[in-house]
């Protein structure tokens, strides 16, 4: 009996209810949250796989093959000696995954808080904020690293890059992911309105995805400007998936070992100011 109630999870004063509720410990609580979150999925699967697979193929084809062509003919030299769709396909691996995790952590962010208030119905349990917040982003990697599997998959099948090269690119790729899921949902857990998610994607998503060296080498950008991208975790992102998928990483191992730390640092950052911003926004 002592050790049954030694391993009994302490009682707490809930903030939410002033109630004393049993308290369960962080990881249980974490991955309770986060079954939720898998269970939530299980019902709406079958809407979202189809785009999963139809807007790489879609992007690869119109991108890498249409308009790879024009590029090839015109100067090959130009993308390091490869074809563009070889080129082309890492990057989009890590641009893609990256605007998956960004809209997971908008609208089901904004929504859980204010909209459908699931987060409040969440906290009125036992689960504690950090426990709420693990799931969200513990689900954000979980569909990024899907999102970066079935890419990976369809541009083996173009053949736009070797299996083994292209599957060492998916975690790079989550890792891109949480480098911006992390703060967004920290900024989104403040906001009220759709209003914030229209500029950050108008101002900040969309250019970073035109600009991070997905779709040309930024050596072609003007000499004044280039550096900026060192400020751009899709960049970072961008170059380190390209490296592992044309074999070129361990031949750049110091640099890419650069690019990872920045994008661990970036990633790491924002998940304290997510879990610090759902703290307070769910104590008020």
């Amino acid at each position: 009996m002592a050790v049954a109630r030694a391993l009994q999870p302490p009682e707490s004063q809930h903030p939410a209810t002033g109630q004393n509720v049993p308290r369960p410990r962080v990881l249980d609580g974490a991955l309770a949250a986060y079954e939720h979150q898998l269970l939530l999925y299980r019902r709406t699967w079958r809407g979202s796989i189809f785009g999963n697979f139809a807007q790489p193929a879609l992007f690869l084809l119109a991108m890498g093959v249409g308009l790879g062509s024009y590029v090839d003919q015109a100067n090959s030299s130009t993308m390091g000696g490869v074809s563009y769709l070889q080129f082309l396909a890492p990057a989009l691996l890590a641009s893609s995954v990256m605007q998956t995790s960004v809209f997971q952590s908008t609208f089901p962010v904004i929504g859980g808080f204010h909209w459908v208030r699931r987060y409040l119905a969440m906290y009125a349990t036992p689960l504690t904020p950090d426990a709420i917040a693990f799931s969200q982003l513990a689900w954000t990697a979980t569909r990024a690293t899907m999102v970066g599997a079935i890419f990976a998959l369809v541009a083996v099948l173009f053949g736009a890059a070797p299996l083994v090269g292209i599957m060492l690119a998916v975690p790079v790729g989550t890792l891109t992911g949480l480098a911006f899921a992390a703060p967004v949902a920290a900024f989104m857990a403040t906001q009220r309105d759709t209003t914030a998610f229209s500029n950050l994607w108008r101002f900040g998503i969309t250019p970073l995805f035109l600009f991070s060296g997905t779709f040309f080498p930024i050596e072609q950008l003007p000499e004044q400007i280039r550096w900026v991208a060192w400020f751009l975790p899709l960049w970072h992102g961008v170059v380190v998936c390209r490296a592992l998928s044309l074999g070129t990483f361990m031949a750049e191992l110091p640099i890419m070992l650069v690019h990872l730390a920045i994008l661990v640092t970036v990633a790491a950052v924002g998940t304290v100011a997510m879990f610090v911003m759902f703290r307070r926004e769910l104590a008020q």
